[in-house]
């Protein structure tokens, strides 16, 4: 796999792609992205058409960037494209986080005085898995963003992204 840097006027966006980027998500990625580099590039097609990405590309834009980069996925056929369009932006959604794992790593990054608002989680949902040592209490100010469950498999309680 090579990685190569695209002038963003080389690279197009799928007309048919149905996932949503929200202005706060686009700002979430740009702040990622001059924090931390860009670090994922964007999968394009023979012709410069993205297969996944579209997000980073949005991003790239906010930023003002002028190239990014690439990977060419070649030689995939049309119906191949568009399973791993899907596919690639439900995949990362079909996920939880083992709670005490993730509170732990936050605790971490609090530790150093990290910004925790680069991980991804707001405010309230950084509150919410600091608070307590047996748990946290649901907060209905934030079910938009994540949920309590009891996993069947495993027995103990994990955060659930609801993104």
């Amino acid at each position: 796999m090579k990685i190569e840097q695209l002038p963003i006027a080389a690279i197009q966006p799928y007309a048919g792609n149905a996932k949503l980027h929200t202005a706060k998500q686009v700002e979430q990625i740009a702040a990622s992205i001059q924090r931390f580099g860009f670090n994922d590039p964007i999968a394009i097609d023979d012709d410069g058409i993205i297969i996944e990405g579209h997000g980073r590309l949005l991003a790239a834009e906010k930023l003002g960037l002028k190239t990014i980069p690439v990977i060419r996925l070649v030689g995939l056929t049309e119906a191949q494209k568009t399973a791993y369009r899907i596919a690639h932006n439900k995949l990362t959604i079909n996920t939880e986080f083992d709670f005490d794992l993730l509170k732990s790593e936050f605790i971490k990054l609090e530790e150093i005085a990290a910004d925790l608002m680069l991980t991804g989680f707001d405010e309230g949902e950084i509150k919410t898995l600091l608070r307590g040592d047996s748990g946290i209490e649901y907060d209905e100010s934030i079910a938009a963003g994540i949920e309590l469950c009891e996993c069947p498999n495993c027995g103990h309680e994990h955060v659930k992204n609801k993104r």
